[in-house]
């Protein structure tokens, strides 16, 4: 996202939304700080992401963080994938937004009405990735901004900005994209250029688990899979996978810490 000139002196700082815990970074001219994090538990009553709030909040708080802009990072425990084929029938964006949420509900085999869907930008006569997000962590975000006067900038699935930044290394037309975030995983295949298949499941911190991930995927596209690509942000020893390791960083101890500096 481009900021204006009147932006350019503002502190600006990046919640990650993680699995089990949130964090927060800044930047300040070209400084670089990460402020730490905080772990959240679930109560079996109350979804995920309202204990991932209440530990923002906190973590904010701590920091005095007040003013700013602000830019935040969702788990894909926050987020949900389908892939959304593309139809002649589909002549309108009602329409397509439409389509989008009958192919997540065919998926998951819920309504999604309390969810918000965003499509990924493709050319006429390709398929979609579809990301749907809970209306009611995005409404809590802006009302968490509002309370510490940050200005939110933008939401994205941490799915969507690791592979923004990776996807110069990718071999065009033919690769899957693994994303190995801690405790859960994201698989994006693509051939002849255009995406087959998005993966999203819970996932062991272990290359055993995720070769399994790799081999299902590999079973449900029903060909030899292309190049394998992985982004493991947080993993303390490089993978054993036959994969293209991305982004890799030195360790770092806050797998959250990690993943804030793997797309700063």
């Amino acid at each position: 996202m481009s900021h204006s000139l009147s932006d350019r002196g503002a502190c600006r700082y990046c919640a990650v939304l993680g699995a089990e815990g949130v964090g927060v970074g800044r930047w300040q001219g070209q400084q670089h700080q990460w402020l730490g994090s905080q772990a959240f538990a679930c109560q079996a009553a109350h979804p995920a992401w309202a204990a991932a709030l209440e530990a923002l909040g906190n973590l904010l708080a701590e920091h005095k963080v007040q003013g700013g802009q602000l830019r935040v990072l969702l788990s894909a425990r926050f987020s949900r994938f389908c892939l959304v084929p593309w139809s002649d029938a589909i002549g309108h964006p009602r329409e397509l937004d439409a389509y989008a949420q009958a192919c997540f509900e065919n998926l998951y085999g819920q309504a999604l009405d309390d969810w918000r869907i965003v499509l990924s930008p493709e050319p006429a006569g390709a398929p979609r990735i579809a990301t749907a997000l809970p209306e009611a962590l995005l409404q809590g975000l802006q009302a968490l901004g509002k309370e510490r006067r940050l200005s939110l900038r933008s939401v994205q699935p941490y799915l969507m900005a690791a592979y923004n930044r990776c996807s110069a290394q990718l071999e065009p037309g033919n690769f899957l994209f693994v994303l190995a975030e801690p405790r859960r995983s994201v698989l994006l295949l693509a051939a002849g250029g255009n995406w087959q298949q998005v993966l999203a499941q819970g996932c062991a911190d272990n290359d055993q688990a995720l070769e399994a991930l790799i081999e299902r995927t590999g079973e449900l596209y029903g060909e030899p899979l292309p190049r394998v690509y992985l982004h493991a942000p947080g993993r303390q020893a490089a993978s054993s996978l036959a994969a293209v390791q991305l982004c890799s960083l030195a360790a770092e101890p806050d797998p959250l810490c990690a993943m804030w500096r793997a797309v700063a």
